[in-house]
């Protein structure tokens, strides 16, 4: 299963930026492929879906509020038709959650329509908008998304592809992006490589897609990543790529490992679901605990507690039960509710978990709530011992790179110390994956990643003052 967290009901998790869908491929039906693309990359976001066709004479777009199902419950697919496509979906990490900022974006500009789905967060968003407006621009959104857009436009004197080499240049910060115009798509990735996308081919077209899973979906082959800084053009005549601006190494966002990724994706050459079960394995490795079964805290923490069980020679079970019926629409939350909180989103297993010592693998702890929330629930279904164990290492810092995790002030690992949170989430034992741990598992490529969110190194300049304030057009 992918992870699928609900901000309310379990409010300790970091949330993902977006997911972006797009197709190249005459002769299908490419709507209907987007949708399910789209479905496939649901776990990314979850406040606003949308896709737009191109025709070869224009481009339609239909987009809204709620998940894909939603929004297109409300929208036939029948009449949708064009040769190519691109989709997304979108949590708001720069702009707020309303109609106008959902995605795709579509406009008329000198050369026709054009459209982007963005997945990615520009940290010189503020600058670049202020030097737009000074020159002319209107922005019709709250989106650092339409800061792209206006540069793309403002540039194309010549070609898209060229248009995007110059953008390199001005933009900073986290950017995967899909371009359509009326006959042709266009995908590139920021220099660092922070947010993922890949290739692949459906019959005589191409696919490219946040994750491989989405490729897998749709029945398409995967082909490759796309490299850092990497302009793709897909039309009639098949796949022309350039190499834009590109940093002296990558920067891959390593919390997709962690957390955001669907397991059955691989990014970047690396499987998801293997990386973490290497997770519990090192963890093992690092913090024996003297306990009677394993569990995780599902669905993110499965493959790492699988592989620490594995590495101790201790009994994976499940003790959690995730209520997998429970979306983002489940019901208008109420103070009782949000007072119940993890209790109604994960259920213990009281006959696996009495008299037993226990270690709960999870993949992180943002907050700090919901963890002593889970250790109240086992203690009370009986467990004698809870240790948990952590397959990321601490998370220190914000990250303004397309991930809604909380300021600093918020974090609990920046204002306490590893016994200082043991205590508070109530736990017998606490233990984090170092960070040199977790890199090993890349190595010889440990190099290749951002890990910002736990040592701070930002491998782009962040804003000053607040992110939520700075790098909004609010």
């Amino acid at each position: 299963m992918f992870n699928e967290i609900d901000p309310i009901l379990y409010p300790d998790k970091p949330a993902e930026e977006c997911g972006i869908f797009g197709i190249y491929a005459p002769g299908l039906d490419v709507a209907r492929l987007t949708y399910y693309g789209l479905f496939a990359l649901q776990h990314r976001g979850q406040e606003s879906a949308g896709i737009a066709v191109a025709d070869g004479g224009g481009i339609e777009l239909r987009k809204g509020m709620g998940l894909v199902p939603e929004v297109f419950a409300c929208h036939s697919l029948d009449s949708f038709s064009g040769f190519a496509a691109i989709g997304h979906v979108r949590y708001a990490t720069t702009g707020s959650s309303q109609p106008l900022n959902a995605q795709p974006l579509v406009f008329r500009y000198a050369k026709g329509m054009l459209g982007l789905s963005h997945n990615g967060n520009l940290t010189n968003v503020a600058d670049l908008s202020i030097q737009l407006a000074s020159t002319g621009s209107v922005f019709q959104s709250t989106t650092d998304s339409e800061v792209l857009v206006n540069l793309i436009a403002r540039y194309n004197t010549n070609s898209i592809e060229e248009a995007l080499m110059k953008c390199m240049i001005d933009v900073k910060g986290a950017y995967s992006l899909l371009i359509m115009t009326e006959d042709t798509l266009y995908a590139a990735r920021d220099p660092h490589g922070f947010r993922p996308l890949c290739l692949g081919r459906l019959g005589e077209g191409y696919v490219v897609a946040s994750e491989s899973c989405a490729l897998t979906t749709v029945g398409a082959t995967f082909i490759r990543d796309l490299e850092p800084g990497e302009i793709l053009r897909i039309d009639r005549s098949g796949v022309n790529s350039t190499q834009g601006l590109k940093a002296p190494r990558p920067a891959h966002c390593i919390f997709e490992y962690i957390y955001f990724a669907r397991p059955d994706s691989t990014m970047d050459g690396y499987n998801v679901n293997k990386v973490r079960r290497e997770m519990g394995r090192q963890l093992a490795q690092e913090y024996l605990v003297d306990a009677d079964i394993v569990i995780p805290v599902p669905d993110s923490g499965t493959a790492a507690a699988r592989g620490y069980a594995e590495e101790a020679g201790i009994a994976f079970e499940e003790g959690l039960m995730k209520n997998r019926y429970i979306g983002r629409t489940f019901i208008q939350p109420t103070q009782q509710m949000r007072e119940l909180g993890v209790q109604i989103k994960l259920n213990p297993i009281r006959e696996v978990l009495e008299g037993k010592r226990v270690v709960m693998v999870d993949d992180s702890i943002v907050r700090g709530t919901t963890s002593q929330k889970l250790v109240t629930m086992l203690r009370e279904a009986g467990a004698k011992e809870v240790h948990m164990v952590i397959s990321s290492p601490p998370v220190l810092r914000s990250c303004y790179y397309g991930i809604d995790t909380s300021d600093e002030k918020e974090l609990i690992a920046a204002k306490m110390s590893q016994d200082e949170i043991c205590q508070s989430i109530e736990a017998d034992g606490l233990h984090y994956l170092s960070l040199e741990g977790l890199l090993q598992i890349f190595a010889p490529k440990e190099e290749c990643f951002c890990t910002a969110c736990f040592d701070g190194n930002y491998p782009v300049e962040v804003p000053k003052t607040n992110k939520k304030a700075k790098n909004s057009l609010e």
